[in-house]
């Protein structure tokens, strides 16, 4: 529940007539696993269950045909993800991803924003495998990218 504390205290937070609390917080959670910077993630919605955040169309993400290459579409469909598990685990629980199956649907040509979904019960049962829908869209509201990551969900050790 840290991160969904974080983007409550930050995402409101501004500077002037700027909001910036949103990228703060993205570039602070994009610390936490080095190939989400390389993304550039923006986080537009976080809350139990649902998670959405832009990847940016820049060269630096571009494939041969000028597009948004697949390595970085699904690192942004990982940040999503992440973020989400963080904030709707409960806390006697712990994730790890276990597989991720993605199709390629449209040529992404602008900017993607990622979204990540769950239900809740998925995280109250008993059964360890969690699968977490994901989904890249264009801005015209192309889906070019969906899918599913597989979570492992356990106990927590007792400490």
């Amino acid at each position: 529940m840290r991160v969904l504390s974080m983007w409550t205290a930050t995402s409101r937070v501004r500077v002037g007539r700027f909001a910036v609390g949103k990228a703060v917080f993205s570039k602070a959670f994009a610390l936490k696993a080095p190939y989400f910077a390389t993304v550039r993630p923006r986080f537009v919605a976080l809350r139990p269950n649902y998670a959405e955040l832009v990847v940016p169309k820049r060269r630096r993400v571009h494939n041969h045909l000028r597009t948004v290459h697949a390595i970085a579409l699904c690192n942004g469909l990982e940040a999503a993800m992440g973020a989400l598990a963080e904030v709707s685990i409960p806390a006697d629980k712990r994730w790890i991803p276990k597989g991720m199956e993605v199709a390629y649907t449209a040529k992404a040509t602008s900017d993607i924003t990622c979204i990540a979904e769950t239900d809740p019960q998925q995280w109250t049962g008993d059964d360890p495998d969690v699968p977490v829908r994901v989904r890249g869209v264009r801005d015209d509201g192309t889906v070019v990218v969906e899918g599913v990551i597989r979570l492992w969900v356990t106990p927590r050790p007792a400490r």
